[in-house]
């Protein structure tokens, strides 16, 4: 039993952690009628309604496809880099940076080890997770703190895409410059299998469910309606998908929502970060974002200040730096480190030296718009 119980604290950490602070700020704020209110159930569903329709596609084999059809077309080794750089880039913006680094990572490891390219592997590695967390802060359903702030200041779409696709457009060019170079263009290319979508119907189904989620972002339908949408489609058509969510990413959101709920009925933590944020809620933000990450950041900020823009931009730009600034980065480290021969130092140093540049880069761009 104890040794359950430490595996489970070792697996889900951030839930613990933010339970474990979610227990402390309620010796200083006692349980009443008020955490009800602290608990933004919209986002909730929405992040369960997103995740269940995007486990289903990649059941249904939408994202090999994709990917399988696009490396078909390779003709050269930089080409090769570029598409396997850019596949989370541009996915992420759909179905959320760790989705897209748990899908194309462990297939990145594989098609270099296939071609003789392992030297290869941290750099594109690590461009590959800077794309995914990059890419991601396109959309509102890029990645759970965009959907968070979308929903919590009832933003316009011409506010939100206003702030972030400046930054999205640079972060473009910057890692398509990156990506040309990290494979010779000279190089054998191997016969990639085309992959094919096992069940069509499940497909079109939950293509279908995905846009329903999008008209509740947009906030065209009520958030109800397109959960149960998606929880009838699951129980109807796969069941055992219900078992493989990841709630405890729920659970971490109602404990960082009770964290800043209660950090704003003390007095003193409030007015400490609403002066903070008063004087720089960009650099705020993105420092917050390097120590506890950026989602449960977004949480914790947002009851303290207005200044939206900042706080998006600062929450996005934020998920570059440390390894724990955005955790979808520690999804690529896990899986490096799993692969034969891994060095975790080298991958460590690569990724801390290309995360401080682009995040000085990108901070600059945001700090000038």
């Amino acid at each position: 039993m104890l040794r359950r119980i430490i595996c489970f604290l070792k697996h889900e950490t951030v839930f613990t952690v933010s339970a474990l602070i979610a227990l402390i700020t309620a010796c200083f704020v006692l349980p009443d009628r008020e955490y009800w209110g602290y608990i933004d159930f919209k986002v909730l569903a929405l992040l369960l309604s997103l995740m269940a329709v995007v486990a289903g596609l990649k059941g249904c084999g939408a994202f090999r496809a994709l990917s399988g059809f696009l490396l078909c077309r390779c003709k050269n080794g930089r080409v090769l880099a570029l598409i396997l750089v850019m596949l989370p880039f541009f996915t992420s913006m759909l179905i959320t940076n760790d989705v897209a680094l748990l899908t194309f990572v462990p297939f990145t490891v594989m098609l270099l080890d296939e071609i003789g390219q392992e030297k290869a592997l941290i750099p594109l590695l690590v461009l590959e997770t800077v794309a995914a967390n990059l890419g991601s802060m396109a959309t509102p359903v890029g990645n759970p703190q965009n959907l968070y702030l979308y929903s919590a200041y009832a933003m316009e779409a011409g506010e939100f895409f206003g702030a972030v696709l400046p930054l999205t457009a640079a972060s473009f060019l910057l890692l398509l410059g990156s990506a040309l170079f990290v494979l010779p263009k000279a190089l054998p290319m191997p016969e990639i299998k085309q992959e094919t979508i096992s069940d069509r119907r499940k497909l079109w189904v939950y293509t279908a469910l995905f846009l329903l989620c999008l008209l509740v972002v947009f906030r065209v339908l009520h958030f109800g309606f397109a959960l149960l949408a998606v929880l009838i489609a699951l129980f109807v058509l796969d069941r055992p998908l219900l078992r493989e969510l990841d709630y405890m990413l729920l659970l971490t959101f109602v404990c960082f929502f009770i964290v800043s709920g209660n950090l704003g009925r003390i007095e003193p933590v409030k007015a400490f970060l609403a002066s903070l944020l008063e004087k720089n809620t960009l650099l705020t933000a993105v420092g917050a974002s390097q120590v506890i990450s950026n989602v449960p950041a977004a949480v914790l900020l947002r009851t303290f200040t207005e200044d939206v823009r900042g706080l998006l931009m600062g929450v996005n730009i934020g998920g570059l730096g440390t390894p724990i600034a955005s955790l979808a980065s520690l999804i690529t480290l896990k899986l490096y480190l799993a692969a034969p021969g891994a060095k975790g130092g080298k991958f460590l140093a690569l990724f801390t030296a290309v995360n401080a540049a682009g995040l000085l880069l990108l901070l600059l761009l945001a700090a000038v718009l």
